[in-house]
């Protein structure tokens, strides 16, 4: 039998009266599909864990949410996990705004989908890693460049930074909305670029 939480049936007291039935019958069928699962406390909201993370759910003024983990390698073709069931509106969790038990699944298809979870955890299977967005190149103005090119530490320190120092500086300069404003700031700039200085160095921790 998986380990419980004694924070989890104190979370489930304190919850909304609607929240109660909820939470406990999703308690109920987490343990049921998974015997083995065991309940700790993470982010502030009850979570349970298999071999690594697993599933949570949560409870709120008005409505409760339920997720799985690994939510998008769970087979679902009646698309329960998905926008076909997710029709309160945008929530964390993977059933949207859960007001009642009479939103929720069938028994056996929560079931299911803890049975697949764990066995997902079983098999060892991550989470696909997420597709890296393509770089947007950063539009740097003629006049910023020229500017830069008269004070050689500016230009090149500029030049050695990443691609966010690099951005923080541009978007500062061409923000502005007076020719003025913007003279003042890329002095500022270069001056503190040939110190070696990011635009917020102010804020950096030393």
């Amino acid at each position: 039998m998986g380990k419980k939480d004694k924070r989890i049936d104190a979370y489930i007291d304190k919850a909304q009266p609607f929240a109660k039935p909820v939470l406990t019958k999703l308690r109920e069928l987490i343990h049921k599909g998974n015997p083995e699962v065991e309940e700790t406390i993470k982010w502030s909201m009850p979570s349970f864990d298999y071999k690594g993370p697993f599933c949570s759910f949560a409870s709120f003024k008005q409505h409760a949410v339920f997720g799985f983990w690994k939510y998008m390698l769970i087979k679902d073709p009646k698309g329960y996990l998905g926008e076909i069931f997710n029709k309160g509106g945008n929530a964390m969790g993977n059933l949207g705004r859960i007001t009642s038990i009479k939103d929720l699944p069938p028994d056996k298809v929560i079931i299911d989908f803890v049975k697949q979870a764990k066995k997902l955890n079983d098999e060892g299977i991550k989470i696909p890693a997420k597709p890296k967005k393509p770089k947007v190149e950063l539009v740097i103005p003629d006049y910023f460049i020229n500017e830069l090119k008269k004070n050689k530490k500016a230009f090149e320190t500029f030049n050695n930074f990443s691609y966010s120092h690099q951005k923080e500086y541009v978007e500062w300069i061409t923000e502005t909305k007076t020719e003025e404003t913007r003279n003042k700031r890329m002095a500022t700039a270069i001056e503190w670029m040939s110190e070696d200085k990011s635009r917020n160095w102010k804020y950096m921790k030393k």
